[in-house]
């Protein structure tokens, strides 16, 4: 198979590709590394089967030439900072809507008929401890960042119904793991490395979601696209269980050998604006097709912290 990955070179981009390869396939990294980081995919660069092309979404030409002839397009790349879109309200438009319409418009006009997009659990908004199926609804957003992905699962819809093609949209829990490039478990390292003693908390620590480990997620991915038959396929992908902020920090704490940490809450149920503080995804349709995660909430943020802390 020929797969192009945008955003290829970041977090979970990165770890994407190392799969495909392993498995023999040929691929395309597309990348202009506002987030991503070429030190991710550098072992890669003398493999006759791997192409980089460093350039932006937005510019059209570029992105049509570069995707001609693949067989299954990765739309990965995407604003990775949700708080940004409240300083920066056109953030999401740009680095997210626009983005899927672009490479949607190059798919349509190069011929090229299967995409999978990583949405997000933001587009079911704040919904507290409800358990969210890929059916609920109405879906109302309550960032800009949750706001996009949504829209952009509407343009991929209407697009693979009007031009015949397939579509694989994840809606995926917390991801964390090695390569990270931002999330809490990456804050709490770097707020412990500057102040060992103390530990800024962003809310009252009691914000509760799902985190998923990144080779799980991986796995999930590659999984739905050769079992999922649909034109349009949406999953929710995330572990059996959640895991609560405070417990996180608990976690990292131990992990760094550190004694007597003083928690500081900044109070309030959501960490900022714009933040779903609980998220608890229904994650029976893909269990029913077949898949789940190896590694627990609690088991992929102990790895993670591990191996974030390995790379630093």
């Amino acid at each position: 198979m020929k797969y192009f990955v945008s955003g290829g070179a970041g977090f979970v981009g990165s770890h994407l590709v190392d799969k495909l390869l392993a498995g023999g396939n040929q691929v395309t990294v597309y990348d202009n590394f506002s987030s991503g980081q070429k030190g991710f995919i550098e072992h890669h660069l003398k493999d006759k089967n791997f192409k980089l092309v460093e350039a932006d979404i937005l510019d059209f030409e570029r992105l049509k030439k570069s995707i001609t002839g693949h067989d299954l397009v990765f739309h990965l790349a995407s604003n990775p900072d949700i708080a940004k879109g409240i300083v920066q309200t056109d953030l999401d438009i740009k680095q997210g809507t626009l983005l899927a319409y672009n490479v949607l418009e190059a798919m349509r006009v190069t011929g090229v008929k299967k995409i999978a997009y990583a949405s997000g659990s933001g587009v079911y908004g704040n919904v507290g401890r409800t358990k969210t199926s890929e059916s609920f609804g109405p879906l109302l957003p309550v960032s800009m960042y949750g706001a996009s992905k949504l829209a952009c699962e509407g343009l991929i819809s209407a697009f693979s119904n009007l031009f015949d093609m397939q579509s694989w949209i994840f809606r995926p829990a917390n991801i964390t793991g090695g390569r990270s490039t931002h999330g809490v478990v990456l804050a709490f390292i770097q707020k412990l490395k500057k102040n060992p003693k103390e530990l800024e908390i962003l809310g009252d620590g009691t914000q509760t979601k799902s985190y998923i480990h990144v080779t799980d997620l991986v796995e999930s991915l590659l999984f739905c696209i050769q079992n999922a038959k649909e034109k349009v396929n949406v999953f929710n992908i995330a572990s059996n269980d959640v895991l609560d902020v405070k417990s996180i920090a608990d976690i990292v704490v131990k992990k760094m050998e550190l004694k007597d940490v003083k928690y500081k809450f900044t109070g309030g149920k959501g960490g900022w604006k714009g933040d779903v503080p609980d998220v608890v995804m229904d994650i029976s349709r893909i269990k029913k097709l077949g898949w789940s995660a190896k590694l627990s909430s609690r088991e992929a943020v102990e790895r993670a912290a591990s191996e974030i802390l390995g790379e630093r």
